[in-house]
């Protein structure tokens, strides 16, 4: 019986669609570990995985553990080890750092615990998966975003454009801004890119940010938000100071703050992951490893661009919420 719904997880998961089934077997238990307990998206991650336990009556258990903010990197990695020391039988993890969880993840690993990454790579580390938005791709996006909109302002592709990223030396905000730098530099050329500035994941630092980037560069013509606490930030400067019309700005993520940004006009587009599909086929991963079950090395999860024009239509992904079973 349990060979039989693993190959329905399977199929499943694979197709994009959910089920149910009830089972009186003593359940697996799985930990699923966030980078924040304060951001909505990896709340959104949440709701996923707890609908995948839903899906899985009777089969699974899902333990829910994350620090409070992604700048928490050391308060992760102590989560992670007594998570490890309990003996759960899958850890589906968001690791911040790629280093810092990697020597713990790898014990974890050997001691035959199936390990499924979500978000962000752990390098040297033994692990069955990784799902996660091609970074790269999504930072290419939102140049082109920048540049259409550019142009739909009637702004020439002369100027500055600042770029405020959450945190330094995380893989996925690196894999975003290289993406980014890139595509801005092979579309348009003669726009200048302002040296990052970091935040620490703090919005109030990420506002800091902006406001100086534009007082000391009068000829800024917008700003790259790699995450939705610097989108937040930059959405604000700009709303404060009433620069909808004249400073062009695309973020990263979808959470409420950024989606009023979106429909007032103070960003102008969002590039959106799937974060309940990556806590959703994450939990299935896992209970797939569990079984040995083949799975790729990556699956990519997608990316969305979003603007004002297509907002209504997409609430799909932009309020995993709304998807909520359990």
């Amino acid at each position: 019986m349990r060979k039989l719904i693993v190959f329905l997880v399977m199929a499943f998961v694979l197709l994009g669609v959910t089920f149910a089934f009830a089972a009186d077997e003593e359940p697996y238990e799985i930990a699923f570990i966030v980078k924040a307990t304060d951001s909505d998206f990896w709340q959104y991650t949440i709701v996923g995985a707890r609908n995948a336990e839903h899906d899985l009556k009777g089969l699974i258990n899902i333990t829910v553990y994350g620090p409070p903010s992604e700048a928490d990197i050391d308060q992760q990695v102590a989560i992670l080890e007594n998570v490890v020391n309990t003996g759960p039988d899958a850890i589906v993890m968001a690791s911040t750092s790629s280093d810092a969880t990697s020597l713990v993840l790898d014990q974890a690993y050997n001691q035959g615990i199936k390990i499924i990454l979500i978000d962000n790579i752990v390098h040297d580390t033994g692990y069955h998966s990784f799902l996660a938005t091609n970074n790269r791709v999504g930072g290419a996006l939102a140049a082109d975003m920048l540049v259409e909109s550019l142009e739909a302002a009637g702004k020439p592709l002369e100027g500055k454009i600042g770029i405020i990223s959450a945190m330094a030396g995380v893989q996925v905000l690196i894999d975003r801004t290289e993406g980014f730098i890139e595509r801005l530099n092979e579309i348009a050329p003669e726009i200048e890119i302002l040296p990052i500035r970091y935040c620490d994941n703090d919005i109030a630092v990420a506002a800091n940010a902006a406001e100086d980037m534009l007082t000391a560069n009068p000829d800024l013509l917008g700003f790259f938000a790699n995450n939705n606490h610097t989108g937040d930030g930059v959405a604000r400067v700009i709303e404060e100071q009433g620069l909808q019309d004249e400073i062009i700005a695309v973020a990263y993520d979808s959470d409420p703050q950024e989606i009023d940004a979106l429909r007032s006009g103070a960003l102008k587009a969002l590039i959106v992951q799937d974060p309940h599909g990556m806590g959703y086929k994450g939990v299935m991963f896992a209970f797939m490893a569990i079984h040995d079950e083949p799975l790729p090395e990556y699956f990519d999860t997608g990316v969305y661009v979003i603007t004002k024009e297509n907002l209504d239509e997409s609430i799909w992904i932009l309020d995993p919420f709304s998807r909520k079973r359990y």
